[in-house]
């Protein structure tokens, strides 16, 4: 039952008079439950309860997170329908979406639950003494990857539980063993609710220390603001704008101890079409892309929000096809009053723009809240001049640039902000002779795809969720799949330390079973 408080630990706290609802963009109308913003006293002592859980929390074993993880998972499920309803009022998307995102943040915990239990993620390398050797002995020196602290996570507007209080972010920190504050969404303050009671829940049934987790409501910028600030957080998460991914960065920038703030931002994830794919496939491409990009009304950060072609007919036909299929397409929901108003300010300062030409736009009636699709074009020179139209608009709006020839598409891609993914569509004899333009797409994406639609993230170790500035703070790292923890974690070295004292998994006889790089050789053996 939802409450309108605030998690601070395992209590329930609601001390602020600053309060505010949620909004159902479907009916058009606010939800009934109030929400209580936390005050900075209640910040201050989740972060508190969060410091002190962290000196235990850091320290149990891989098993007993495991634990606490399935256990997580299991009291999601739990929630059953109580948490659909309150994610599809909230949110405005369908029943088949809610369930579908819930499996996903479901299997997410269960498989960092499998990797900490098996336990050979902390990297172990050990480098035995030689005392003897000459001209100077060398040390015993032992490595391991330990986390860094508290981490702050913030909800995400388009992803109410695969990408908020639950989420790859949460989960990927609980797993390494930092304690978690969520600064939750204000536009699904419900479902982050529900989701924080499974995960304080799942905490108190699997021993874990109070304040190990806790969930803080916000109606703007000013509890994000103060928890980014505070001295006692070690790492933040975030998912959104390039704005307000970037304000938090240079606020922990300007910190007396600078933390990481791994952000993932905008992207206009470029497609680009090779000419005898378009020749051949340009009519079931344009009906592919018509839907890709009207997915989800738009609101994936992985959306075709830029198609990039060499002038043809083949091209003119494309962007006919794309502009008379797409207009066939009902428009749907999008996740809120606000959202929506920025995909309309944002789609009329392109439209704005000098030699941009609208090829597509619904413009029928449509219900309070529901976005019209729409699709653009210019020239290649255009586009390189006016960086303006670089800039995402989120929501079920894309450009296509036809460009004069190769060496033009290929100066496009390589002017292009960071990106998430990158598209090629191309037959088999054809790729290998646009060698230089896949390799101009690779430096600028986190991920290219082959012949597919860049819409939808597959969660598994292999992925990479992220890209060069502003796809991501650091495209070093992954904001999906296990290998995310790497974000909440150093590495830390134990030079000359009696075995006994060392951790389990730095120990002669390996006690945990795991995989280590003992003296360059991989190997599970005991010393």
């Amino acid at each position: 039952m939802i409450s309108g408080k605030n998690y601070i630990g395992n209590q329930l706290s609601a001390n602020g008079n600053k309060t505010y609802k949620t909004f159902n963009p479907q009916l058009h109308i606010e939800n009934s439950p109030i929400y209580t913003e936390s005050t900075k006293e209640e910040i201050d002592k989740a972060v508190s309860l969060a410091s002190k859980a962290f000196k235990t929390f850091r320290n149990i074993s891989g098993k007993k997170k495991a634990e606490f993880l399935n256990a997580i998972a299991d009291e999601i499920l739990a929630l059953d329908s109580e948490l659909i309803e309150t994610y599809c009022s909230e949110t405005g998307l369908p029943e088949g979406r809610a369930i579908g995102e819930r499996g996903r943040t479901v299997g997410q915990l269960r498989a960092f639950a499998e990797l900490v239990q098996e336990g050979s993620w902390v990297e172990a390398s050990i480098d035995t003494a030689q005392p003897e050797r000459q001209p100077m002995s060398k040390s015993d020196i032992r490595k391991m990857l330990v986390p860094l602290g508290p981490v702050v996570v913030f909800g995400a507007s388009n992803f109410p539980l695969a990408y908020s209080t639950a989420g790859g972010d949460t989960a990927a920190a609980l797993a390494a063993g930092c304690p978690v504050l969520v600064k939750s969404h204000p536009m699904h303050a419900g479902t982050g609710e529900l989701v924080a009671s499974a995960i304080i829940k799942a905490a108190e049934k699997t021993g874990m220390p109070n304040g190990v987790f806790s969930n803080l409501n916000s109606s703007g910028i000013e509890v994000g603001t103060q928890l980014v600030s505070h001295p006692d957080v070690k790492a933040v998460g975030f998912t959104g704008s390039i704005r307000g991914g970037r304000a938090l960065y240079d606020l922990a920038a300007k910190r007396e101890e600078p933390i990481p703030v791994f952000a993932e931002m905008g992207s206009i994830n470029p497609v680009v079409i090779l000419p005898e794919a378009l020749k051949n496939k340009g009519v079931a491409l344009a009906n592919t892309y018509a839907g890709s990009i009207t997915l989800g009304t738009g609101q994936f950060c992985t959306n075709p929000g830029l198609l990039l072609g060499i002038k043809s007919d083949s091209l003119t036909n494309f962007i006919q096809n794309l502009s008379d299929e797409i207009i066939k397409i009902e428009p749907s929901c999008m996740l809120h009053p606000n959202i929506i108003g920025a995909y309309e300010s944002n789609k009329q300062k392109a439209l704005s723009q000098p030699e941009l030409t609208v090829v597509a736009n619904y413009d029928s009636e449509v219900k309070p809240n529901y976005a019209r699709q729409t699709v653009t074009t210019v020239e290649g020179s255009t586009f390189l001049n006016n960086t303006t139209l670089h800039q995402e608009v989120f929501g079920p709006y894309s450009m296509v640039v036809q460009c004069e020839h190769a060496q033009q598409l290929e100066q496009v891609i390589s002017k292009l902000e960071g990106q998430l993914t990158g598209t090629l569509i191309a037959e088999n004899d054809e790729a290998a002779q646009y060698s230089q333009i896949i390799e101009a797409l690779q430096n600028r994406v986190g991920r290219i795809i082959y012949n597919g639609v860049p819409t939808g993230v597959e969660v598994c170790p292999s992925m990479v969720h992220g890209g060069p500035y502003p796809a991501s703070t650091d495209s070093r790292f992954t904001a999906v799949g296990i290998h995310s923890i790497k974000r909440w974690v150093r590495p830390f070295s134990y030079q000359d330390w009696p075995n006994n004292l060392l951790p389990d998994a730095l120990k002669n006889e390996n006690p945990l079973h795991i995989s280590r790089l003992v003296n360059n050789k991989q190997t599970t053996d005991n010393i």
